[in-house]
């Protein structure tokens, strides 16, 4: 049974060529006034409760075996004022191979590796990455509640940026911008410079490899005089 005072959205794009695809959730920081189900045969499954949605850094997921397109219900909450109140938030479809399960903490685990990449997951980060640039650790921030660490850089060259997460201050000139990634990494700040890549999540830039930028350079061109490269990158 339908709720009443409910609001249908379906999620594009369409999930039929997809085999198995990870739906990720996150509420916007003002959410409020709904809670978010999600159809499934027929039948409603909460994904998201007010409570929840209130909550900072608070992601949901959920797998899509459908060959339809995903239908959420936002339902609205009882209320005893006729007060505005927004209930938005921003989605991802992730496709199996994003992730292993429907639970954002490990895809995060994926995305953010806290051991050190190999040669082969370099050179394959630099071409596959939503960003790619070289720079400096200003400063790391740890948040143990949300159990995430933030990298704050210091851009030297932009090589690859899916958004404008890493952007130009206008008081100082000098690019910067923050990188995400899981306080269990235990991140430090080091000095020298850095190849930062990774991808992004909901507006955020999460931290895949990261080597020494030198150490970067010796990977780089010992591969490219064997012909090894998956890709021709840029350095210039």
């Amino acid at each position: 049974m339908y709720p009443a005072r409910a609001l249908r959205v379906i999620l594009e794009p369409n999930l039929s060529s997809a085999r198995r695809t990870t739906v990720c959730i996150k509420p916007a920081s003002n959410f409020q006034g709904a809670s978010i189900y999600v159809e499934r045969a027929g039948q409603l499954h909460l994904v998201v409760s007010e409570a929840e949605g209130a909550q900072p850094h608070h992601v949901s997921c959920f797998s899509a075996h459908t060959p339809q397109r995903v239908a959420l219900f936002l339902q609205a909450s009882p209320q005893r004022d006729i007060s505005c109140r927004v209930a938005s938030f921003r989605y991802e479809l992730l496709s199996s191979q994003s992730t292993a399960s429907p639970d954002f903490k490990k895809m995060a685990l994926v995305k953010a590796m806290c051991r050190p990449c190999d040669n082969v997951e370099l050179l394959m980060a630099i071409c596959s990455s939503d960003f790619v640039v070289k720079g400096s650790i200003r400063n790391v921030s740890h948040d143990s509640e949300n159990h995430m660490s933030q990298v704050d850089v210091s851009v030297h060259k932009v090589y690859r940026q899916k958004n404008s997460i890493f952007q130009q201050d206008e008081a100082s000139g000098e690019w910067r911008g923050p990188i995400q990634t899981l306080l269990q990494c235990k991140v430090k700040k080091g000095g020298g410079d850095f190849l930062f890549t990774g991808n992004e999540h909901f507006g955020e830039a999460w931290l895949g490899c990261a080597p020494r930028f030198k150490d970067f350079m010796f990977i780089y061109w010992a591969a490219r005089e064997r012909g090894a490269n998956p890709c021709e990158f840029q350095l210039s």
